[in-house]
């Protein structure tokens, strides 16, 4: 997997890779439709699909017609994402009993499956998130936070603005002026 991770983008830095792409994207569900809507010939379509379909983005959907297969960009997304980002549930939690089992009861693959409705329970899948994610002391700027959320909150019930607000409200990040930091004092974390 982390070979095909590591081709995705010589996939696309061929122009007429992208191109085809984005035709498939659009709804072009023949090579006719793609050369067409992307403005390739036959030859540079034929290429463009061959690739695409070795790297198991585009396929021939159920009526046999090109679709995207955006369940493979989940998969290699899934295997880029970095150890902080995409903890072992069952080693981040420490399998430290009660704690544990409610870190792996809301949170499954490295990522966040809903917010339990116990504010006790939800603060600690928060602490958990928060010491997954953010270093304390390090200041992050609102786009990076953003972005460190969204992986979690993917496929989730939850997205990551009401994520951070709850990071924040629950004391696990402090924001100032559009940049966040999470307490280096573990004594006050989820104490809100």
């Amino acid at each position: 997997m982390p070979s095909a991770l590591a081709a995705l983008p010589a996939l696309f830095a061929e122009e007429s890779r992208v191109r085809a792409f984005a035709a498939v994207a659009l709804g072009a569900s023949d090579a006719a439709g793609v050369a067409r809507a992307a403005g390739l010939s036959a030859k540079e379509t034929s290429g463009a699909l061959r690739r695409l379909r070795e790297q198991g983005v585009v396929a021939s959907g159920e009526d046999g017609g090109l679709v995207v297969v955006h369940d493979r960009f989940r998969e290699l997304a899934r295997v880029g994402r970095p150890a902080t980002q995409a903890p072992d549930d069952s080693a981040a939690a420490g399998d430290d009993g009660r704690a544990g089992m409610i870190v792996r009861t809301f949170v499954r693959d490295g990522r966040l499956v809903r917010l339990p409705a116990r504010w006790t329970r939800k603060k600690v899948v928060l602490r958990h998130i928060a010491e997954q994610t953010f270093a304390p002391g390090v200041e992050y700027p609102e786009r990076a936070v953003d972005e460190k959320l969204r992986a979690w909150c993917e496929d989730g019930e939850v997205d990551h603005v009401t994520l951070r607000r709850h990071l924040v409200d629950f004391g696990h990040l402090r924001r100032s002026e559009g940049i966040y930091t999470r307490p280096a004092d573990p004594a006050r974390t989820g104490t809100a």
